[in-house]
C-alpha cells in the first residue's frame, strides 16, 4: 500500500520517473504512507478514443491516475491528494500546444480482502 496505477495515452510526452518520484513524496506526505510502501504502475494505451474523434488523430490525451490506500483516510486527505496528483500532471505532462489533456485521479479505499506478498 498504497497501489497506485496510471493509465495514459502513449502518444504523450510524459516524464513517468519524476511523476512518480514526486507523487511518492505527496502520498507520504498528504496520506501518511511509508517510502517504501509506495508502488507505481504506468500502463500506456495504443488507443485512446475520445468522443467521436477518430484515435489516431491523436488531438486528446488521457491520464487517469488510481491511488488504492487502506482505508481509514478521511474525504478531506483524499481530496487533497487526487488534487496534487492533477498539479503534479500539470507540471510532468508536456504542453505539445496541439493536443487536449484530459486529467483525472481518484483514491479508492483498498478492499478488506487485500493482502500482499514481499520476498
Amino acid at each position: 500500500m498504497p497501489q497506485i496505477t496510471v493509465d495514459h495515452s502513449r502518444f504523450l510526452s510524459f516524464d513517468r520517473e519524476a511523476f512518480a518520484r514526486d507523487l511518492h513524496t505527496a502520498v507520504v506526505e498528504i496520506a501518511a504512507a511509508k517510502p517504501q510502501a509506495c508502488k507505481t504502475q504506468f500502463r500506456a494505451s495504443e488507443v485512446t478514443a475520445f468522443g467521436y474523434e477518430a484515435p489516431d488523430e491523436q488531438g486528446h490525451g488521457v491520464v487517469h491516475v488510481t491511488l488504492g490506500l487502506l482505508a481509514g483516510r478521511t474525504e478531506e486527505t483524499k481530496a487533497r491528494l487526487t488534487e496534487a496528483v492533477l498539479e503534479l500532471l500539470k507540471k510532468h505532462v508536456e504542453d505539445d500546444g496541439t493536443s487536449v489533456l484530459h486529467a483525472s485521479a481518484e483514491v479508492r479505499d483498498l478492499d478488506a480482502s487485500y493482502r500482499k506478498l514481499e520476498r
